[in-house]
């Protein structure tokens, strides 16, 4: 877990599951499993094991350690509904999102079939909570448009779309019961170009649907010299963030124990 991050739309990241499988053409040039790779063979790293995917249970009660409300993103180096994740484990990562209740988190996904199936059945309380954002990755029209409408399906009362990177024109498409959307270009090492007109139709579709849009970056080998501004002007639109204060720390260690089952 971080308690900061450099991803623009998150304050930090929290990784209850490592490493993950590519399932579609947004995940060629994945960072997780650039940065993840780096490190395999390293003894006592977090990654001394690549990216092979892999469980980490003592990371799961780290959300009660801050006391100050966070944006989080779950799962920034894997993907909490990968077939390899038991549906146990998924119940343990929701349980703490819906007791750390102070916090914002962020789950994104590219599988949103098991995502769907869960958060109608298992996991319908958690879906009920505004605190708990569920989003999906869109990449292009015939892998990430279908997942926009799963994720409809989802019954999730708070619902966002992640279009990074977007990769092709998505052309008109409905942002019917979207609570959010990030838009970004591909960066790093054969990064693929992202035009602006692809950019401006979906922020104009925002506009148009009253859907908070924030841009993220374009892009490219060095994302830096490039920036994140879209036509002279930075998006950073949120949805309205009801703030609750947090417990005491007595308060959240025994919330802590009584959720993950830790001594």
């Amino acid at each position: 877990m971080s308690a900061t991050s450099k991803i623009e739309w998150t304050d930090a990241t929290w990784n209850p599951v490592r490493g993950c499988t590519k399932v579609s053409p947004g995940c060629v040039h994945c960072y997780a499993e650039t940065f993840a790779e780096r490190f395999r063979g390293v003894p006592g790293h977090p990654f001394e094991q690549g990216f092979d995917l892999r469980l980490v249970p003592e990371k799961l009660g780290e959300p009660f350690k801050w006391a100050a409300s966070r944006r989080i993103f779950v799962n920034s180096m894997s993907d909490l509904f990968h077939p390899g994740v038991p549906d146990e484990f998924i119940g343990k990562v929701s349980a703490v999102m819906r007791a750390a209740d102070w916090h914002i988190y962020q789950v994104l996904t590219k599988r949103p079939e098991r995502m769907c199936e869960l958060l109608r059945s298992s996991f319908a309380d958690a879906a009920a909570c505004r605190h708990i954002w569920w989003g999906v990755s869109v990449e292009n029209r015939r892998h990430g448009l279908p997942r926009v409408e799963m994720l409809r399906r989802s019954g999730a009362a708070m619902k966002f779309l992640s279009i990074e990177p977007l990769l092709e024109d998505l052309g008109e498409f409905d942002l019917s019961g979207i609570d959010w959307v990030i838009v970004g270009g591909e960066s790093g090492p054969g990064a693929r170009p992202m035009h602006r007109d692809w950019v401006i139709r979906i922020r104009d579709l925002c506009a148009a649907a009253n859907v908070p849009f924030f841009f993220k970056q374009w892009g490219g080998v060095q994302k830096a010299k490039h920036g994140r501004n879209l036509d002279r002007q930075t998006y950073d639109a949120f949805p309205l963030r009801l703030p609750k204060d947090p417990p005491i720390k007595d308060e959240r260690e025994r919330a802590m124990r009584e959720c993950v089952a830790l001594t």
